[in-house]
């Protein structure tokens, strides 16, 4: 039961927050702390020392993690080799965020660009199998002009109807 001092979402969070499974999370939040400032929130171990559940903050974002738990079918991206989520992160200075992913042991997928879309943005690629997007916003493109600068670079789609 909610009581009527009790916020429906904590203080501090937002509507969506990532759950990351890891294999080895105490590492993962070791590697998060490194590469992207994260600030360790909470830390919880089961009987066996597995992390059941930690909370980072990144920023001004919460993500929570847990450790691989097979038996509950719980995987993370190494075991299920790959995974189609990719972590967004907006920071003041991409070039040193991305240096600093790299230099903590991340690696590189997309190299640092100035995209049509007004981002300067790269994408790496953590020990743990995650996928980060890092950018910096550095221009305002109007939607017209992003669908015209996407339309020259991008092939068409089978699907799409000439």
């Amino acid at each position: 039961m909610n009581s009527a001092k009790t916020p429906p979402i904590p203080e501090g969070m937002h509507t969506v927050t990532p759950n990351l499974v890891c294999v080895r999370a105490a590492e993962a939040i070791d590697f998060y702390k490194r590469a992207f400032g994260a600030e360790e929130l909470s830390r919880l171990a089961g009987k066996d020392g597995r992390i059941m559940h930690a909370a980072l903050r990144i920023g001004d974002s919460v993500i929570m993690m847990t450790e691989e738990y097979p038996e509950w079918n719980s995987l993370g991206p190494l075991a299920l080799k790959g995974s189609p989520v990719t972590i967004h992160l907006y920071v003041t200075d991409v070039d040193g965020a991305f240096k600093r992913a790299v230099d903590a042991g991340a690696k590189v997928v997309m190299p640092l660009d100035d995209m049509f879309w007004g981002d300067r943005f790269g994408l790496v690629e953590d020990p743990f199998g995650h996928r980060w997007s890092l950018a910096t916003h550095k221009r305002d493109v109007a939607p017209g002009a992003m669908r015209e600068a996407m339309s020259k670079m991008a092939p068409k789609s089978p699907a799409a109807k000439e």
